[in-house]
């Protein structure tokens, strides 16, 4: 029996092995276009590679459901062959999305709220073409006053200096978070629309997915669980501020986020401001009155039918990035053959040949769009492919605000080959802490879920390899959110992702998110980035099993239970 048992075992090992070796074979023969079928076949390459139960308790179909979801829709592109061969190993990502190229020198880290307000107020009132700003609402307080009255005063200055300005100002909020409460804010900026009629436009997007019987019964706050606009863009003429940051008194002061400024990138900021158009025209316009009304022909987001809504809103999206990627491909194709032609000249006329060409870009912008209710799930397909292809020795730094992964991002984390440094918010600085209400309880339903995922872990012996950490800082709230990405060997990330998601169920599947992938190969930007990551992991300490033995670690029952039903919804 026992030597029947071990060839059985043996068996179904060779088995495996051959199964992992088959799908790989399988997933190198697909086409560049097709990467959500060939990480999933990582994924299950993976995972039969590993030979065992994940847990005892845990039925090996509930393993497989991440795999077993309706496949991510696919942008059709032929892979682009311009960039020159191992120039970085992500260039992947740009057959969904379009590839900006610059130089790193005109990439900026910002460390901290303060500096993150004073460059807002600087770009503001030295804007001479465009504001883009899109967030998720703006506050009443007097500082978020004084962006509004720096706003009014580029725009009378514009005026003045032209007679009709060129400046054009447009802001993207959410209908919800925007209206709450009496003084809010479309009141605040009602008196620009009255003003500078012809120059200001402010779009309140509505999720498609609070109407009927549900739009009338959830009261105020409690309706924004359904869906928001969570995408967090500020741009100014030709510079673009990337950021997880609101446009609140807290975000300029007190609340850790993270903060990039992309310098004199027009590409950039056409794709950005095109993308914030394209949201604003499927969203409720703001009027001087402070009523609300659609586009003229666009289709209601929750008194029109639903279904033509969202195929609406996909196309227009999907409009934008299709476009941008055809012009960054046109774009690729002349800097390539200019290149050449360069070098040609050089090398016949001597280096004045040269002399007006731009320098070979060696750092790399990918827009990430995440816009689940209409279809688009881009970000998505991206995150979960650069965490199913993270070798061995890697480390992957993520963080997040609010710590609730999707099952896919757990099981990703738990099955592959990475190292994780995950931080997140200790409950002292969770932006829920001290709130009224049953939000009071939601930093307890975070630690609920922290110390799930936290015994999963051990469960799996993993705690060398998946290390949380928690971020605390007296009188502080914690919003930080991203990755940044160590190849094996190195000391410096080359990746990092950076924008608006929490990698949560809501970001997944309820919200508006937009984020950029930013690939470097520059040591000096590389070292940016790493300084960001260890500035705020130095104010974090390691979660072990005895930290959930601590007072203000204990979770009511009550939150026990409800926390399974309601995770989905924050």
């Amino acid at each position: 029996m026992a030597a029947g048992g071990s060839g059985r075992r043996a068996g179904l090992m060779a088995a495996a092995a051959g199964g992992a070796a088959l799908w790989r074979r399988l997933s190198a023969w697909l086409p560049r276009g097709r990467l959500g079928l060939a990480a999933l076949l990582g994924r299950l390459s993976d995972r039969l590679s590993r030979g065992r139960d994940r847990r005892a308790r845990r039925s090996s179909w509930l393993l497989l459901a991440p795999l077993l979801t309706p496949p991510v829709p696919v942008i059709a592109a032929p892979p682009c062959s311009l960039c020159p061969e191992g120039a970085h190993r992500f260039q992947w990502i740009r057959n969904l999305v379009p590839e900006f190229g610059i130089s790193s020198s005109h990439v900026k880290v910002l460390s901290s709220p303060a500096e993150f307000y004073e460059l807002l107020k600087v770009q503001i009132k030295t804007a001479k073409q465009r504001v883009v700003m899109a967030s998720l609402y703006l506050g009443t307080g007097l500082l978020e006053q004084e962006l509004v009255d720096c706003l009014e005063e580029t725009l009378e200055k514009s005026l003045q200096a032209k007679g009709s300005s060129n400046l054009r100002v447009s802001i993207l909020l959410d209908y919800t978070r925007g209206s709450r409460g009496r003084k809010n804010s479309r009141t605040m900026l009602i008196p620009l629309l009255q003003r500078f009629p012809e120059q200001v436009r402010v779009s309140l997007f509505h999720t498609p997915n609070l109407r009927g019987l549900l739009r009338l019964l959830i009261p105020e706050r409690f309706n924004e669980t359904i869906g928001l606009q969570h995408i967090k863009v500020y741009l100014f003429d030709d510079n673009v501020i990337l950021s997880g940051a609101n446009l609140s008194d807290l975000y300029f002061t007190n609340r850790q986020d993270r903060y990039v400024l992309l310098q004199d990138s027009p590409e950039i900021a056409d794709f950005f401001t095109e993308l914030v158009d394209a949201i604003g025209d499927v969203s409720l316009q703001l009027q001087q009155d402070d009523t609300v009304q659609m586009v003229e022909g666009m289709v209601h987001p929750y008194q029109g039918d639903k279904m033509a809504y969202c195929e609406i809103a996909n196309r227009r999206v999907m409009e934008v990035i299709n476009s941008a990627r055809t012009r960054q491909e046109l774009l690729h194709t002349k800097t390539f053959h200019s290149s050449q032609q360069g070098s040609s000249l050089l090398s016949q006329q001597g280096s004045q040949a040269s002399g007006g060409l731009k320098p070979e870009p060696d750092t790399w912008i990918y827009p990430l769009i995440q816009m689940k209710p209409f279809g688009i799930q881009i970000d998505e397909m991206v995150t979960e492919t650069l965490l199913t292809e993270a070798e061995r020795d890697a480390r992957i730094y993520l963080t997040t605000g609010y710590f609730n992964l999707t099952q896919a991002y757990m099981d990703l984390i738990l099955g592959t080959r990475a190292e994780y440094r995950i931080l997140l918010a200790s409950p002292e600085v969770n932006g829920f802490f001290g709130a009224k209400g049953v939000a009071g309880a939601i930093p307890a339903a975070y630690v609920y879920i922290e110390h799930q995922f936290y015994s999963e872990v051990c469960y799996l012996h993993q705690q060398e390899r998946v290390q949380l950490q928690e971020y605390s800082r007296a009188g502080w709230t914690f919003h930080a959110k991203g990755l940044w990405l160590y190849l094996a060997g190195s000391d410096l990330p080359c990746l990092t992702l950076i924008g608006s998601p929490n990698f949560g169920y809501r970001s997944v599947h309820r919200d508006l998110e937009a984020q950029v992938a930013i690939v470097t190969e520059n040591k000096a930007l590389q070292q940016q980035l790493h300084q960001e990551q260890e500035q705020l992991y130095h104010r974090s300490g390691v979660v072990s099993s005895s930290t959930f033995e601590q007072p203000n670690r204990y979770v009511k029952l009550w939150v026990k239970l409800v926390t399974p039903l309601i995770k989905n919804f924050f």
